[in-house]
């Protein structure tokens, strides 16, 4: 194996022994060192370095590749920054010194170069083709996470008089609407913060405000694990705006039926630092006068993205999920992939007579994010204690619910969920009695 990765380097390494063995981390294996000892040649021995590039291949689907396969990896159920599907980061690993023989990385080209225009328009295309998305809707690759969107939104689609409507399912959506009442009449229309956020609401269960210019929604509360099946139906030329981060390109959707849809990319799509907003074009141009430039969708629209150095290594990430989630056969067999990772999760907790309990409605289960908590957080810290010995982490509930939570994106192998339920079982059994 090292023999092979001196060879794949390039390098020349005469009268050499290689061995190889684990390096540690305090006292947790991380990985694999490969180490040279020279032999006492009688001439000094020189290695000799060739850069070697990678020739261009087809996407190869390898999502299926456990995580665990030898090579020090952990199932990672965190909410975000998450796991990663391992194709992605090998064939990212491969490219990153020189990207298919160009001569250099991703994160060292020009941003208006040929190169990147070719990563970031391809990175668009495969978007468009896996979400369907019409041509009167824009793709834009902007900065400043999900959370810069709470005011790009009212700014660019309201005036400081027009009223906004705001669905509060968890904690947020309640952001969004602190920071939209800064820039326009925003109010909640439905607040479940009195049930902790475990339901959502039916369309007669609130009232749209005549007038207002859109109705927001989060379609999926990371904290809190509540999932939009169905969306409002906003009337009067108001449209729907929804905060997709937590399951954005998890299942179809009809984008045509959202005014505005915006994602970090850090959940289910790539590294943090990256956000994307899909936006109908007639929507773009009628920001207010005090907008941030960086935050005017007509800047961006205008500029392909490139108004200034985007986030190049993030958006080429995206691209390489988005190759890789069409090579898996779109959105559709996702969809149906990650149905069975919850109902596995889910059924655990459901038939375990109360031992793990999930406080959410179950017709509002989120499909992405699996909350449930045990009698006492003493036994939760037993579980979450066990869970990383076995090389799952990650698995904390968010500081202000506290219990347990599984994260469980497009890029968790189903094997990790087996593993977790699991274990799930065994610690049942062994504390049944306390």
């Amino acid at each position: 194996m090292a023999a092979a990765f001196i060879q794949q380097s390039g390098l020349s390494v005469p009268r050499t022994e290689l061995f190889s063995g684990s390096f540690f981390f305090g006292k947790k294996p991380c990985g694999y060192a490969y180490l040279t000892r020279k032999l006492k040649p009688a001439s000094p021995a020189v290695i000799r370095c060739a850069a070697v590039a990678p020739s261009p291949s087809p996407f190869t689907n390898v999502s299926h590749v456990l995580a665990s396969e030898n090579d020090g990896r952990v199932y990672n159920f965190a909410a975000g920054p998450a796991t990663l599907p391992a194709a992605v980061l090998k064939k990212a690993q491969a490219e990153l010194y020189n990207w298919r023989g160009c001569g250099m990385s991703i994160m060292e080209m020009s941003h208006r170069g040929k190169e990147f225009l070719s990563v970031i328009q391809k990175a668009e295309a495969d978007l468009r083709s896996l979400l369907r998305i019409p041509e009167d809707y824009a793709v834009l690759f902007v900065q400043g996470g999900a959370t810069s969107q709470f005011s790009a939104v009212p700014l660019n689609l309201c005036s400081p008089e027009d009223t906004a409507d705001y669905i509060i399912s968890g904690a947020w959506s309640d952001k969004s609407l602190k920071e939209a009442k800064k820039y326009t009449q925003a109010k909640a229309i439905w607040n479940g913060k009195s049930s902790k956020y475990v339901n959502l609401p039916s369309e007669g269960d609130y009232e749209l405000t005549p007038g207002a210019k859109y109705v927001h929604v989060c379609t999926n509360e990371t904290i809190h694990g509540v999932e939009f099946k169905h969306y409002p139906s906003p009337q009067d030329g108001a449209v729907l705006v929804a905060d997709m981060s937590s399951n954005f390109c998890s299942k179809p959707i009809d984008v045509s039926k959202f005014g505005l849809i915006y994602a970090g990319a850090q959940k289910n799509i790539g590294p943090s630092g990256v956000t994307i907003v899909i936006v109908r074009r007639d929507l773009v141009g009628n920001a207010q006068s005090i907008t941030p430039v960086m935050l005017d969708y007509t800047i961006h629209e205008k500029n392909k993205s490139l108004y200034n150095t985007p986030p190049c290594f993030g958006i080429y990430i995206c691209g390489l999920v988005f190759e890789d989630l069409l090579a898996q056969g779109g959105l559709e067999s996702v969809e149906k992939k990650n149905t069975e990772k919850a109902q596995l999760l889910y059924d655990a907790i459901d038939e375990s007579n109360g031992f793990y309990q999930c406080p959410v409605e179950k017709s509002v289960r989120s499909v992405m994010n699996v909350p449930f908590t045990m009698e006492t957080p003493e036994l939760e810290a037993k579980f979450l204690s066990e869970a990383s010995a076995q090389g799952m982490v990650q698995l904390k509930g968010h500081r202000s619910v506290g219990g347990i939570r599984a994260s469980i994106y497009n890029a968790m192998p189903k094997a990790g969920v087996e593993k977790l339920v699991a274990l799930m079982k065994s610690f049942k059994s062994r504390h049944t009695c306390e």
